[in-house]
Formats: C-alpha cells, structure tokens, sequence
C-alpha cells in the first residue's frame, strides 16, 4: 500500500512596522533584552491595547496581492493559553472574522503550474521569546521585546502534495511580502517562520489522516527535508500497522528527525472569544481600492515581463527578480544603455558572485548601475574586451569606483585592435613554438587554444580576441 501526502502550511510573517501592533514600543531586532516595553505588551491590569493601522494596511497589501477577499468587517479574539513568554496568558488574534480569506497562490513545481489555496490571513501579535543559556542549564531568560509585535498569520488550504510543492509556495509568498515591503522575510531572525502540517492517507481515500504539526523550521531546506523525514515516519508507522498521534513535533536540525513536543491543540482548547478591549474593524471599500491601485508589480508578472521584454531566458529572469532591488537594478542598467542580455549576463555571472562572497545585498552593492552601464558600453565599443571588463569590473567592486573609462585610461586596459601590431606578434608566438604549428598543421586542432592564449598572454589580455583569432588561422591554414 502506498499512500498520498497532504501538507498544509501555516506562515506566520513579522511586519516591517517601526512600532508594535498595540502600542508604540519599537519593533527593531536586536535591541536589548526588555528594552522595547511598556504596560501594554507586557500584559500589565488596566493597560489598553490601540491598534496601528499600518498593520491594518499592510495586511490588505497581503490579501489583495494573494487573491484573497477582503472582508469589510474583521474582529480580534483572545487566544488562550499559558506559556512563559506570553505575559497576558492569552495572545490577540483573529479568529471567525479575519481580514482575508479564500485566496490563492499559482506555483510552477518540475515544469507545471499548480494553484495553492490559502484559507486565511489574519492579524495577530507575536508573544515574547525564551533564552536558553548554553553555560547555564535549567535556567531560562524572558524576553519581551518580541511580544507585541506585529504578524500576519497565512494559513494554506491542504493542498500540497510534495515536500518541493511546499518549498516552491514558501518562495512564492515569501518573495511577494518582501515585494510588498511589508516583511523582511528572514528565516534566520524569524520574522518570516513556518509550520507545516503533515498526513498521510491511502490514495483514493476522501478522509484526511491524521497529522501531526511541524516547527522549528529556519529556512527553506530544512522544511524540506523535516516535510520528508516525517514523511518516512508515518509511513513506517502505517505500514506497520500502527496509528500516527496527532501532535506537534520539532525538527533537530543537527540529527536530522522530527522529535515530539506535545499534543496538537485544537480550537477549542484556545477557547477563544472577541477581545472586549478591542473594536471590531471596518476597512471602506474605498480603502480597499486605493490598497490595489498602490500594488507593486508582483514577482511572477515582473518574470513574465522581463522574458517578454528583453528576450532573457526563464533562469535569467528568475534570478533578476529574485528582489525588487535586483531587478530595479537590473532595469536602471538598462535604461542607461546597456544591452539587456549582456547585462543579465554580467549580473547574473559575475557581479553576484561578488556579492555571494561578501554576504551582501545588491543594495549595498559597490558598483551602481550607472557604473555597469558604462562598463558594458565600453564593451560594445570594442574599447576592451570581455577579459579586460572583467578585471575592470573587480577594480570597480574593490575600490568603489564607477568610471570605468577612467579605469581603463589610467591603467592601460585599452583593447589592442590594431592588426599590424597584432599581426606581428602572432608570427612571434608562431615562431616561438614550431612544434604547436606542426602538430596544428599534421591535424591536432586542439592546440589552437593554446596559442590563441600564448598571444593573450603577450598582450596582458589586451588584444581583441576575434581579430587574434582571425590572424592566427591566415597565418596557419595559409
């Protein structure tokens, strides 16, 4: 017996507000334990929480940009439960009424387009975060810096089938919130997180299994490969004939398994009821209108556009839209006159291998488009070639320099396209090595490369390698 998986997914992302969702604490990561506090998001008696209505804002953004209805009337609950780092004992959230429902995202997983059910976005505060202290077991810190701020939870209908369909939705909702400028989306400080419920049913059958709910997952390959080991799991368990618990596990990424953590708790447990402290809120539909017409354009349109428009391929265009930035980057490049294609190339080759190593955003990128614009004009010119743009593109990263013509003048980067002088040296490189032409001539073509980079290497790469090439062939084959 084989049997289908069925995931579900449950995001909950961190919004880039400078202030909390109740109160006017800051939001900035990394700050001081208990810095960023006040009576209302520590849970103090008689503090009363106020609404930002930025939260409210960007939650439409989300829900507009994932095909959701937006309903005109939302109401925040009380969710109650009792850990150490919610000082209320119970967290605002949405319930019955959320701001968005009956959405979808379209996915393209191995060649084909799969449309994803999301069943809710809702509005929420996040709750504070235990530390752990490795040089102090059995002692835990408080911090309520976190608690307060705010989130959008997204939960997706069960419509996933495969660990890869699971990764390809998390890029896709990840890569719009961060176009939308309403999530950082970093995995790593947790402001965009995941839970991943899991189940297994035998194919054919209508029922769902029962699942068990994943966490603790920061970053895209772990919820990979978490999603496949507790896969393996039950399915072990089923076709030994036993019974899969419901409850919520969590993935040790060092031992690479899934470890339980508790039961799942369900709806009723939370015993929710409307915040009494709290209105209900009323978005206009005229709100709602100025929201769509303020939309960015979205990743996938902006890939389709990119294919369209400049003629890249699908890889290429992946990749430039990977952030607003990139692509914004991308396109002010070409704006200056650079050709698209090449441009493309040299971003996607050579300028992000550059900002790979040294961990940085095209933000903070040290070559401007202005530069690379210029840079690649210069090739089009013939002024050098692409040998020497490269070693002109590294001066430009290193020393942050963006006049690559001023690069190329005080450093003697000129290409040679003069044929004499090219001329002359191939019958020296000729000359040099008689056994190369021998073996060229008695049918060994390989070694044409060689001496093609033997006058390189004369020229310092300066000479222009098509007419290099066309010289040595008159001189060979003549």
């Amino acid at each position: 017996m084989d049997f289908e998986i069925v995931i579900g997914l449950e995001v909950h992302a961190q919004l880039r507000t400078r202030t909390k969702i109740f109160c006017s604490c800051s939001t900035t990561f990394g700050d001081q334990p208990n810095s960023n506090t006040c009576p209302v998001c520590t849970g103090l008696p008689g503090a009363l929480p106020v609404l930002n209505r930025q939260v409210v804002e960007f939650a439409l953004r989300a829900g507009l940009a994932t095909n959701c209805r937006i309903n005109s009337t939302s109401v925040f609950a009380r969710k109650n439960y009792f850990y150490p780092d919610l000082p209320k004992g119970y967290q605002i959230s949405q319930y019955d009424l959320p701001i968005c429902e009956h959405g979808y995202l379209e996915v393209v997983v191995d060649g084909e387009e799969k449309r994803i059910g999301i069943t809710r976005i809702h509005m929420e505060e996040d709750a504070g975060k235990l530390v752990h202290p490795e040089n102090m077991p059995g002692i835990s810190y408080v911090d309520f810096n976190r608690a307060c701020v705010p989130l959008l939870e997204i939960v997706s209908e069960p419509d996933m089938r495969s660990s890869g369909e699971a990764v390809a939705y998390l890029k896709a909702l990840r890569d719009i919130l961060v176009y939308l400028e309403i999530c950082d989306g970093n995995m790593e400080e947790g402001s965009f997180r995941c839970d991943a419920n899991v189940s297994l049913r035998p194919y054919g059958q209508r029922e769902f299994g029962t699942r068990s709910e994943l966490k603790n997952m920061n970053s895209f390959r772990n919820v990979q490969r978490a999603i496949d080991y507790e896969v393996r799991r039950q399915r072990e368990i089923l076709l030994e004939g036993g019974q899969v618990v419901q409850e919520t596990r969590l993935w040790d990424a060092d031992r690479e398994i899934t470890v339980s953590m508790r039961g799942k708790e369900e709806a009723h447990d939370y015993r929710y009821f409307p915040d009494p402290d709290l209105l209900p809120v009323e978005v206009p539909a005229a709100w709602i209108e100025k929201v769509r017409r303020q939309l960015p354009e979205l990743p996938r349109e902006k890939r389709e556009r990119f294919i369209a428009a400049y003629g890249l391929p699908a890889s290429d265009a992946e990749i430039l839209t990977d952030s607003r930035a990139m692509a914004d980057f991308f396109e002010r490049t070409v704006e200056l006159g650079g050709e698209p294609k090449m441009a493309s190339n040299w971003m996607v080759s050579e300028l992000l291998r550059y900002l790979n190593d040294d961990r940085i955003s095209i933000a903070a990128c040290p070559v401007t488009p202005e530069g690379l614009a210029a840079l690649l004009k210069l090739m089009t010119a013939g002024t050098v070639s692409g040998k020497l743009a490269k070693q002109v593109l590294a001066i430009m990263y290193r020393e942050r320099d963006n006049d690559p013509a001023a690069i190329v003048k005080a450093r003697g980067l000129v290409q040679i396209d003069d044929q004499e002088e090219l001329a002359k040296i191939v019958r020296e490189v000729l000359a040099a090595h008689p056994g190369e032409v021998e073996k060229y001539k008695g049918g060994k073509t390989k070694v044409f490369g060689f001496l093609v980079g033997q006058v390189m290497r004369r020229t310092r790469g300066k000479a222009n390698p098509g007419l290099v090439n066309d010289l040595l062939r008159r001189q060979l084959d003549g």
